[in-house]
Formats: structure tokens, C-alpha cells, sequence
């Protein structure tokens, strides 16, 4: 018995069976009225192939699998089920033994430090997301408001014991307390099965299961679908840029390098000790494409955020001279991963076109969001790395020395309208030394928490979708480890708690004013009132609604100190009042502000007939509109 009818085999030689996952792996069936499971795996250069587990106590000869003309090796076992372990015993092109390997195609594996793979299928959940499924895509992203709380699973919360919580016992929390904070929506560190807890999930092997750290693959789905009927979307990150050399793994698969570059120039990443996917493969291609459109299915994600694309980009990524082979030019661009990302962004967009990617990339590398067909790599968005870095350098500067280094916070302007950006403030911005986001910033303890508002309530003045990474709600002073849970008891005490409420209110204002969410993408969606006051460290913006042109003024204050009487110019004459003051008492703050109606004078300033004497807080942003824009 073959589950690979014709069309499969000539797509499968051709590398363009989107869904190989429903012909490849291992699948619980009948044949002539007997249950058991249907077993295929691709290994076109080994000369023997046989499935083993427990049901044969691991023994290769009772269980040989049957070679095709398209390298695919199969067979079919009576009485083997769902729950049951296996692994594929192979033999190389010359006879040898190989590791016992692991089901690429695995859809649950055992969890750490297991190595095997277990029966599973493809699954009969019942979803009850039906009218988030519907509903999703009727806005375009690009336009929608996009804030997500980035999570690591293992150590967003634990047991007492210190023992991981269940896929259902996370989202039991996680979902109300991220509905709470108002995210539109999560974005999971990769959750992939890795054979090693500290890679994060970096570092995957079984790229068809969620990791069994934390329950079987139905459990996973019950959490996307807790999600969902909450109104919260679910992106995970996705890793095709390298996988690890354990030797159940891909690597060396038949006894060649199958799924990798034979040459360590082309092969192997320096930095990781990793192996490089062969992306001038087209199986290799077509096993990493059926892998997006497996979890965008089977699993109701929403997006894709795609790790290390800058290490994909580049032949000479993290190597010396002579360490790396050019391309056919003669040049550095790894033409074939440029192409296998274009093939992937056309395929995911032309089959969900509901859905969206998000390209981890930290170069210049041109047109990362702009669609394939005109030259670019077609990502729906890529993370703004260049704006993290300037933003988070220049709040980590002691105030007095802030004035000198201005052109930090305003740069990131210049280039915006060249890519569909996302702001991070992500994970690895808070490991390796770097300290956390508060323990990044100077002055007293009141500074700090202040400087910390001040951060936050910056990212989401400027254009662009944004992120942030567990902890940073609650002022975590920590840096993160994988290892233990959050600081859970920061939000005992009013000051930590004042950031966790302004972040609360701040994506309940992005979420509520297309003026702050609309445009996040356009240029029409912002436009500088004041750039260039160096010496006071403060900035002006106005935000706007391309459509209905709405207008919110947000003002930074970057020192220490209290402008009074600040001049401001504004676009209209009527009434105005403040959105948000991130000097609030209610945040930690002193209650600094402009409280009450505002009333525009007619004196130009800033290139507007009109203008506003502010009371700028210490270390704060205030958000203004005018009165006949407030709900």
C-alpha cells in the first residue's frame, strides 16, 4: 500500500507539494479492515530503511519499508497506534549503519530528554474559533492595531514547585491576563520540539510537533483556541535558518547531506555550531514551505515571524575571508535563500492570505515587506533592529548627556517609509549581560521606573506595529532566565504596578484611535512638529489617520526636569484636553501634567497658526487631541 498516488510522486520530484505533511510522517489508518499506521519517510540515498520502536524492542529486520522512484520509503504496520514510539533505522549508500533517526515529519515527539517519535496523525481536534477564523483579515494588518506580548512558555510562569505549567494551564492564565493588558497579540518564542531547553527553541529538531515540555500537539491546539475566543491573535516565531547536528536529527540523514550543505563554508553556522539548510534544494524548499502552511492550518496560527533571516541572506554571515564560498556573481547574497523566502512569502500569502510574516532581518538588505513580484522578499513586515538599538542606547545614557546624542531618537524617521516595521523590544534584548529594560536605565529608583514609562510611551508614539517581551509590564530590575519564572511579586508594589497600568492604557489608546494605529505603515501616518530642540531633549509628532484625518500630538520630555509654559505648535484652534500623561500618579509618577480643558492661542509656532503652552512632566510623553475627537 502507497499513500503516494501519481500527482504526489511528480510533486514531490518536482518540490511543489505544498502539504507533503498529509503523505510524509507517520498516519493511524485501516487497510482491509486492519488498524495500524502508515509510515513514509524521503531518504533517496540510503539502502535500507525499516521502522522501529517498542512493538519490534527496536529490532530493524522484522519492519523493512519500501523504496519508490521519487525516494520516499514506506509501509504500513497492523496494530500500531496512536501513543506509539518509533524511530527509522537506516542504512547509507554504502551499508553502513546510521544513528536511529527521528521522523521529520513527526507531528509529537517525545518530550526532553527523549529522543524519540510518536504516532499521532494529523488529529480530529475540535476548534471552536470559528468566528475569530472568520472575522480574521477583514482589516488589513498593515492598517489594524498590532501589539504584541511576546512569551516564552517555560518561564512566563511555573508551578510552585518549579515544575513547567501545561499548555492548557498556561493559557487558563495567560489568556485573561493578556486581555487584561490589551495585546491584540502573543507572539511565542518557537515552541517546535528542540532537544535543547536553553536554545529557547532556536534550535529545533521536530518542526512538526509542539514541544512536549508542556503537552501533547491537542493541547497546544486548545491553547491557540483559548486565544482565539478571546479575540487575541497567536504568531509563532519560526526557525528555517538552521537546525542542530544531534544525530537522531536531520543532519546526515541517509548518509549524506540531505537536508544540509556538504561544505561547513555553506553548511555550518559559526556562531551556533548549527547546520545551514540546503535552500538550493528544492525538497529541501518544499519540506520548509509544507512546514509554514502545516502550522498555519493544523494549528490556526495567525502569523509567522521568521528567525535569523540576516544569517540566511548573507554567504559571509559571521565569517572570515576565505571562510565562505561567493555566489555565482561573484558577490556575498545567498541567491538561493533569497529565492526559497520569496517562494515562501508568495505561497503562505497566496494560500491564507488572512494571515502574515514577520522577517526577523537586522541589515539593510532592501525591500524585506514589499511583495516578491516586485523585486522584494514579500515578508509582511520586518522588526525594526536599527530603531531598538538607537532607542534603547539613547535611554540608557545618563540624562545631562542626552542633549548630545538627540539625532538617536530621530533617525530612525528618516528610513521608515522604506519597510512595514514592528518595534521590538524582545527577548534578546534582555539576556547575555545586556541586563533588563529597567536595569538599562540611569538615575534614582524613581528615574528609572520613570525612564521606563518613558521607553514604552515612545514606542508607541512612533509609527510602526509593536512588541514586547514578558516582564518588561511589570519593570522586571532581572535580567530574563529561562530557568525560573517572572518576578510575580513586583505587582505587590504601586510602582511596578503603575507599569503594568500604563501599558494597559497605552494599547487601549493605540487600539482606540485609528490616528495611532492607521497609519503605523504610511507615510501620511506621522509628520514631525518639532525635531530639533536638542537642548531641552524634546520631541514633538503628530500622529494621524490617513482616512478620516485624525490628529494626536504626542511630546517627549527626555530630562530630568519640568518645562513649563512649553510652546508647542498644533494643527487646529478648537479645544483639546490629554489622552495620557505617563507622569500620572496613577503610573508611579508625580502628576505633572495639563490637566482640563486646552485652549490653542493664535500665535504660529512650528509652522502652524495655532500653538499650546504645555507642562512638559519629567522623563514623560503626553498624548493630545482635540476635544471633538474624544469619544
Amino acid at each position: 500500500m502507497s499513500r503516494l498516488g501519481p500527482l504526489d510522486r511528480y510533486l514531490l520530484a518536482e518540490g511543489t507539494h505544498r502539504r507533503l505533511f498529509e503523505k510524509l510522517g507517520a498516519h493511524p489508518c485501516e487497510v482491509e479492515g486492519v488498524a495500524g499506521t502508515a509510515f513514509a519517510v524521503w531518504a533517496p540515498n540510503a539502502r535500507g530503511v525499516s521502522v522501529v520502536g517498542p512493538f519490534n524492542r527496536w529490532d530493524g529486520r522484522p519492519h523493512p519499508m519500501h523504496p519508490s522512484e521519487v525516494g520516499v520509503w514506506e509501509t504500513f504496520l497492523p496494530g500500531v497506534g496512536p501513543g506509539a514510539l518509533y524511530k527509522f533505522e537506516l542504512h547509507g549508500p554504502h551499508g553502513e549503519l546510521l544513528p536511529l533517526k527521528a521522523d521529520p515529519f513527526a507531528f509529537q515527539c517525545e518530550a526532553p530528554p527523549g529522543t524519540a517519535s510518536i504516532v499521532h496523525g494529523l488529529g480530529t481536534y475540535a476548534w471552536g474559533d470559528a468566528a475569530w477564523m472568520e472575522e480574521r483579515g477583514r482589516e488589513p494588518i498593515h492598517r489594524a492595531p498590532f501589539s504584541a506580548y511576546e512569551v516564552h512558555l517555560g518561564s512566563w510562569r511555573r508551578r510552585p514547585d518549579g515544575a513547567f505549567l501545561s499548555y492548557r494551564e498556561i493559557a487558563a492564565q495567560l489568556v485573561p491576563y493578556v486581555r487584561h493588558l490589551g495585546f491584540t497579540h502573543i507572539e511565542l518564542l518557537p515552541v517546535c520540539e528542540h532537544p535543547f531547553y536553553g536554545s529557547w527553541g532556536y534550535q529545533p529538531l521536530g518542526l512538526f510537533a509542539p514541544t512536549g515540555r508542556y503537552g501533547s500537539p491537542d493541547d497546544f491546539r486548545a491553547f491557540v483556541d483559548a486565544f482565539h475566543q478571546a479575540g487575541i491573535g497567536v504568531v509563532l516565531d519560526w526557525v528555517p535558518a538552521h537546525f542542530p547536528e544531534d544525530p537522531h536529527g536531520l543532519g546526515y540523514f541517509d548518509g549524506t547531506h540531505l537536508f544540509e550543505h556538504a561544505d561547513p563554508r555553506q553548511g555550518r553556522h559559526m556562531d551556533w555550531g548549527t547546520l545551514i539548510y540546503n535552500y538550493g534544494r528544492r525538497e529541501v524548499q518544499n519540506f520548509l514551505i509544507s512546514n509554514a502552511l502545516f502550522w498555519l492550518e493544523r494549528f490556526h496560527v495567525d502569523g509567522l515571524r521568521v528567525d535569523a533571516v540576516a544569517s540566511m541572506l548573507y554567504l559571509d554571515y559571521s565569517r572570515d575571508e576565505g571562510q565562505w564560498i561567493p555566489n555565482r556573481y561573484g558577490g556575498r547574497e545567498n541567491l538561493e535563500a533569497a529565492g526559497f523566502l520569496r517562494r515562501l512569502n508568495e505561497t503562505v500569502y497566496a494560500e491564507h492570505p488572512d494571515v502574515f510574516t514577520i522577517a526577523e532581518e537586522s541589515t539593510a538588505w532592501p525591500m524585506v515587506s514589499r511583495p516578491a513580484h516586485v523585486g522584494g522578499l514579500g515578508f509582511g513586515f520586518k522588526w525594526d533592529m536599527g530603531w531598538m538599538h538607537d532607542d534603547l542606547r539613547f535611554f540608557s545614557r545618563p540624562m545631562p548627556h542626552r542633549r548630545y546624542h538627540h539625532d538617536e531618537l530621530t533617525f530612525s524617521l528618516l528610513y521608515h517609509h522604506a519597510e512595514n516595521y514592528v518595534m521590538p523590544l524582545s527577548h534578546d534584548e534582555v539576556v547575555h549581560g545586556k541586563r533588563s529594560l529597567l536595569g538599562r536605565m540611569p538615575g534614582s529608583a524613581w528615574e528609572r521606573l520613570a525612564n521606563l514609562r518613558l521607553v514604552l510611551a515612545w514606542q508607541f508614539a512612533h509609527p510602526g506595529k509593536k512588541l514586547v517581551f514578558m516582564g518588561a509590564e511589570m519593570g522586571q530590575e532581572r535580567e530574563w532566565d529561562h530557568e525560573t519564572a517572572l518576578d510575580w511579586e513586583l505587582l505587590d508594589r504601586p510602582e511596578h504596578h503603575g507599569i503594568h497600568d500604563l501599558l494597559r492604557d497605552l494599547n487601549a489608546l493605540y487600539r482606540a484611535k485609528p490616528a495611532l494605529h492607521r497609519g503605523d505603515c504610511e507615510g501620511a501616518g506621522w509628520a514631525w512638529v518639532d525635531c530639533q530642540d536638542r537642548h531641552n531633549n524634546v520631541l514633538a509628532m503628530l500622529r494621524r489617520d490617513p482616512d478620516s484625518g485624525e490628529v494626536i500630538l504626542a511630546v517627549l520630555n527626555a530630562t530630568a526636569l519640568v518645562h513649563r509654559d512649553y510652546r508647542i505648535g498644533v494643527p487646529w484652534d478648537g479645544p483639546c484636553a490629554e489622552l495620557l500623561n505617563t507622569d500620572g500618579t496613577a503610573y508611579g509618577g508625580q502628576g505633572f501634567g495639563n490637566p482640563g480643558r486646552l485652549l490653542p492661542e493664535a500665535l504660529p509656532r512650528h509652522g502652524h497658526g495655532h500653538s499650546l503652552a504645555l507642562t512638559l512632566p519629567p522623563l514623560g510623553v503626553v498624548f493630545l487631541c482635540p476635544l471633538d475627537a474624544l469619544p
